[in-house]
């Protein structure tokens, strides 16, 4: 079903979604079980980089099925144009500026590898909420919200984390560019970055599958299609629009193995899904923000 002309944001969903877990139990017993979330954040992809808004170029088959059996939000807002500020108000529900997280001194409206900035410890982000009605939670993906231990998902209320802690076109002196943590530990510096998005779902798909039995908040960020692009062999030069085209399909084959666990284990119907990206593309290398301008 589509739904035109609607102004929604992702991060009202998720509150809005928080709020009704924090409200009284409905009457009927078949609706008191608390939905799992699964909140999946692109980076830098384009209104009309989907099939379902308009692309003939990327073959996105699961991210159409998925706007095609739910609702697809037209008129979509991110509160800022780059990643640290967009990705701190998703999960905290405020404008950057009100949690710091926005532009610094040096001018930067990003934080870079070492900033001795990050989310601040008193914030309360989503994942902090949940887990006060008994939710486990994972960030599997890109962070951004800072890289020292204090600012890391871990110390945010999310149980688990593995991925890269800021964007994968960023270097850090002697660590690579980026590093794959998991949880708080550097696993591989630099990371393979050809093998991300496939170790990103196989991860999403575990956390899953462990956790099927009680209430999750799954917060997947993926690091494409941010530049450099880079895809797996089974993706690689396969798609009609180049590189581009590669990362995008292979965000759309991990939504569907998400999508397909969460049937195989009957979880779909008691699943709040949300596919969205934070800021639009940058308009080259194949992405495009069609029939928006800017």
């Amino acid at each position: 079903m589509t739904r035109d002309n609607c102004t929604v944001s992702a991060l009202a969903g998720i509150l809005l979604t928080a709020a009704y877990l924090f409200a009284p139990a409905p009457i009927h017993a078949a609706q008191t079980a608390s939905p799992n979330i699964i909140v999946i954040f692109c980076d830098d992809l384009g209104y009309g980089d989907l099939g379902c808004y308009g692309s003939t170029k990327n073959r996105t088959p699961h991210i159409d099925k998925l706007a095609a059996d739910g609702l697809r939000f037209t008129d979509c807002y991110s509160s800022s144009p780059v990643c640290t500020p967009a990705r701190s108000s998703l999960l905290t529900g405020c404008y950057a500026r009100r949690v710091g997280m926005h532009e610094d001194a040096t001018g930067h409206w990003v934080l870079i590898p070492r900033s001795k900035r990050g989310i601040n410890p008193s914030e309360l982000t989503v994942a902090e909420a949940l887990k006060t009605k008994g939710y486990t939670t994972a960030c599997i993906g890109k962070w951004h919200l800072g890289d020292q231990p204090d600012h890391l998902p871990t110390r945010h209320g999310f149980d688990q984390y593995y991925g890269v802690p800021y964007s994968n076109d960023m270097q850090s002196k002697g660590r690579g560019d980026p590093p794959l943590v998991d949880d708080e530990k550097v696993i591989e510096a630099p990371v393979d970055q050809s093998t991300l998005t496939k170790r990103y779902t196989a991860e999403a798909v575990r956390f899953i599958e462990e956790n099927k039995a009680s209430p999750f908040f799954l917060y997947l960020p993926h690091t494409f299609p941010h530049l450099p692009l880079f895809a797996s062999p089974d993706f690689k030069d396969k798609s009609a629009n180049g590189r581009y085209g590669d990362a995008v399909e292979e965000i759309d084959w991990s939504t569907g193995k998400i999508l397909a666990c969460l049937d195989m284990l009957d979880l779909a119907d008691n699943t709040l899904f949300i596919f969205t990206s934070d800021n639009g593309s940058n308009g080259r290398n194949g992405s495009s923000n069609a029939p928006l301008a800017g």
